[in-house]
């Protein structure tokens, strides 16, 4: 593990626990999987793609909603639900149009699936899985059971 000063790379923390740069291991394996056409973005296409095969998906990044927005809220709550029952790992992100840019999508998406590779569908082998995934997949083990998950700030470039 590299030791970084505070200043230089944000560290999360929970009773000792400490994972430094994740929003990188985030910008990482989004612009990974988007290249290799493993991303579905937005709330729709994901609510459909879910209801078809949600074994197919690893991660749902979905954007903390605004306040006083209870109908994205709700959209939230449920697809946070249908996550946790289908052992999906939830990553809640700061910037809808920080996750845009990451996917190279021309609207803002609220939400985005990155599904397993094509090696891993029918395998559950954590060697199949880049070093980023691997990464937030450990990230996202040691946050499940919280109720409320963190939110990743997302690098500006």
């Amino acid at each position: 593990m590299v030791v970084a000063t505070k200043e230089s790379i944000p560290i999360m923390s929970k009773t000792g626990f400490k994972t430094v740069g994740i929003g990188a291991n985030v910008r990482s394996t989004l612009v990974a999987a988007s290249a290799e056409h493993r991303v579905v973005a937005g709330m729709t296409a994901a609510i459909r793609s879910l209801t078809e095969e949600p074994h197919k998906f690893v991660f749902c990044f979905i954007v903390q909603p605004k306040a006083n927005d209870s109908g994205a809220h709700m959209q939230e709550v449920l697809l946070e639900a249908f996550c946790f029952e289908n052992d999906i790992y939830i990553i809640k992100v700061d910037s809808a149009e920080k996750l845009s840019r990451l996917l190279g999508t021309a609207c803002l998406v609220s939400c985005a699936l990155v599904r397993k590779a094509d090696s891993i569908t029918s395998s559950s082998s954590e060697d199949c899985y880049s070093r980023s995934e691997n990464i937030l997949i450990d990230h996202c083990e040691f946050y499940w059971d919280e109720p409320v998950k963190p939110v990743i700030k997302l690098p500006e470039k």
